[in-house]
């Protein structure tokens, strides 16, 4: 009897220890999901009851025009987003996983943006890209600068370039990217940069006429190139935002698969005198091909449902250069002045569902390949 009591017992208490997330699983997504996909075939606005309009909603989804605008700003800030954020948090884990003195507190720094309320970051962000904030200052700096920072990468080059040769004529195994010249050839190129300088051989641009680039409260598209592909230049700076905050995070996960890789690949490598670069390509990102399914997984849902910064930066950017999916169903069911259209809303919610769901499954493959 206690036997089966005993078997019993370990049958049910996965259950138990399940029942509240399967609870609010089922109750608030669950429950929510049949609901919007019900109000998806219908012609309903909060105040009458639901009429049954079969397809209607979703061909009226794709004659809107906001719509279409809507779906062309979420991929394209998915895209854009997806990969910088996960090319970004890659590197910064690979540097940050090195043995140097203060690696605790440049971890914390960087990981700073991503407990920090989105919110907050976001009107701060809008101060930066203000026609006369901190973005245009920096630019314009950079462009007084341009002639120096000019010579001093030149020299850089040039010196780094020398030391790679040298070791080269001496027969010794080095990389053309060895951190070590790196960072001589940049001090080096510093030095003689400061010494120009100082004698006045180079100089600081004069009456170089401030930069006044409009980040938000304008239409403009950029690169003018790229013509119908280019994006606002509103969402442009969305974008940097939103990769300033997340990275940080999947930076933390990379660090995590870092750590799981097994030292004996890396000494077999050194053994067989491969390079940093093939070490790093060969060994350190096949390894780490589940973090970066997960990373590129969580990130296109995450920039697919993007909102929050949308709904922040409001009336500081025009609507149709910053409107995503996820804003655009929101803009349909609590219009400021018009009768809500939950129907088309959840046509668009449950399209967005469909194509997060689609593009994950399509990376999943290239990812597994």
């Amino acid at each position: 009897m206690k036997k089966r009591l005993s078997t019993l017992n370990e049958k049910v208490a996965p259950y138990i220890l399940l029942a509240p997330f399967l609870f609010v699983l089922i109750v608030f997504f669950g429950y929510a999901f049949v609901r919007v996909l019900y109000f998806s075939f219908t012609d309903y606005d909060l105040f009458s009851s639901p009429k049954w309009v079969w397809f209607k909603n979703y061909i009226n989804l794709f004659q809107e025009i906001q719509f279409g605008r809507a779906l062309k700003n979420s991929i394209t800030f998915a895209i854009i987003v997806t990969t910088c954020q996960t090319f970004i948090a890659l590197v910064l884990a690979v540097v940050l996983n090195q043995q140097i003195k203060g690696i605790k507190f440049f971890r914390a720094a960087y990981y700073m943006p991503s407990v920090t309320s989105s919110v907050v970051i976001t009107l701060i962000f809008m101060w930066i890209f203000q026609k006369r904030g901190l973005m245009n200052y920096l630019l314009t700096q950079v462009v007084k600068a341009s002639r120096i920072l000019l010579v001093f990468f030149l020299l850089a080059v040039i010196f780094h370039i020398l030391l790679v040769m040298y070791e080269k004529i001496r027969k010794r195994p080095v990389s053309i990217f060895e951190p070590a010249f790196i960072v001589l050839s940049l001090l080096l190129s510093g030095i003689i940069t400061f010494i120009l300088i100082k004698v006045g051989i180079i100089s600081t641009l004069e009456n170089v006429k401030p930069v006044r680039m409009i980040w938000l409260n304008t239409r403009k598209t950029w690169p003018d190139i790229a013509g119908p592909l280019a994006f606002p230049i509103p969402l442009g700076a969305i974008m940097i935002l939103n990769i300033w905050t997340t990275a940080p995070t999947f930076m933390l996960l990379y660090l995590a698969g870092l750590q799981d890789i097994p030292k004996e690949l890396y000494e077999a490598a050194a053994v067989d005198g491969a390079t940093k670069w093939h070490t790093f390509w060969y060994i350190t990102v096949p390894q780490l091909k589940h973090i970066t399914f997960l990373v590129v997984t969580m990130g296109l849902i995450g920039t697919l449902q993007m909102f929050d910064q949308v709904a922040v930066i409001g009336d500081q950017a025009p609507l149709d250069s910053t409107i995503t999916l996820a804003y655009y169903i929101y803009k349909n069911v609590l219009p400021s002045s018009a009768i809500p259209k939950v129907g088309l809303a959840s046509a668009a919610a449950i399209f967005l569902a469909g194509l997060t769901f689609i593009i994950v499954l399509i990376q999943k493959k290239f990812v597994n390949k």
